[in-house]
């Protein structure tokens, strides 16, 4: 039997194409950003390490993905090409967005100096991280009539979305926790942990190419799910302000008064708010991905 010899070939096409030009400027900003911010030290708490992790892991990954094609190691990855580098491209877009509003929101100090001058650099080149990412995903996103992987359609790429939204909300209901004070509120948060767990399998389905897996086909589980996930939602869209915000089941109507001396973090009044907010939000993204998901027919994962 004939022995057939491989030899890996490098692929220099891969970084001077427009997608790859655009990751270079991902890498690039990205490092800038942690860099400046690393330089002067100017980082403390949960939030200012969850903004030097986004800038690292988008850096970091983003790095190997070019690393990967352009040493023509795609087939020899354990994961779908074709979902995966879109899939990181939007949790990136979140990861850098959600670090360019809280970074300057917590970190940029009102006295002028070198200090801020950093923060406002760093800043800035998580803005520019933040628009190549979403270059990234309009130009790898899927076109119509094309035949492509489910994270690169408009359903796949509502799935990062609402995970990244459910783990916003898992911030904010668990610290402290304010879900135990009524089993009504219990039910909301096992409404966005299913949910959450459900997209999560979705996306490991799709980049782990395990969608065969399925007892049933992939298409109607997508159906199926989205359905149950906008009647799980729309209750919660109900509940959670009825025992938050009316004072009949023991909620505050008015924001407090004590909430004004909370200067670098949000009282527990704002916390409910902005869970009832990203509540409709995830409520919306599921309603849109229902209706894509019930006419999607070309699906090949």
């Amino acid at each position: 039997m004939p022995i057939q010899r491989t030899t890996m070939t490098t692929n220099t096409g891969s970084l001077i194409s427009p997608v790859g030009i655009i990751r270079l400027l991902e890498v690039l900003f990205t490092c800038v950003a942690f860099s400046l911010v690393a330089h002067k030290n100017a980082w403390y708490t949960r939030t200012g390490d969850w903004c030097m992790f986004s800038w690292c892991f988008c850096f970091a990954v983003t790095l190997l993905i070019l690393g990967v094609e352009f040493a023509g190691l795609q087939a020899r990855m354990p994961v779908s090409w074709k979902n995966f580098p879109i899939t990181f491209a939007m949790f990136a877009v979140l990861m850098c967005l959600s670090a360019s509003i809280i970074y300057p929101l917590y970190f940029l100090d009102k006295n002028r100096g070198e200090m801020r001058d950093y923060q406002i650099a760093a800043t800035t080149f998580s803005c520019l991280a933040t628009v190549a990412y979403i270059c990234e995903v309009s130009m790898t996103r899927a076109k119509p009539g094309e035949v492509t992987g489910y994270m690169a359609t408009v359903p796949g790429l509502l799935k990062a979305v609402e995970t990244f939204v459910a783990c916003v909300i898992f911030v904010f209901i668990s610290d402290p926790p304010i879900y135990d004070r009524h089993d009504a509120l219990k039910y909301c948060l096992a409404v966005y942990c299913i949910c959450f767990i459900l997209s999560v399998v979705v996306i490991i389905l799709c980049v782990g190419e395990c969608t065969g897996w399925l007892p049933i086909a992939f298409d109607k589980f997508l159906s199926a799910y989205a359905l149950l996930a906008v009647l799980l939602y729309a209750s919660a869209m109900i509940i959670w302000p009825i025992f938050n915000f009316d004072r009949n089941n023991g909620g505050t109507p008015k924001r407090p008064r004590g909430c004004s001396s909370y200067s670098q973090s949000l009282c527990i009044w704002d916390k409910q708010l902005a869970i009832a907010i990203l509540t409709a939000v995830n409520l919306i993204m599921y309603v849109i991905d229902l209706l894509y998901s019930a006419h999607l027919i070309f699906i090949q994962v």
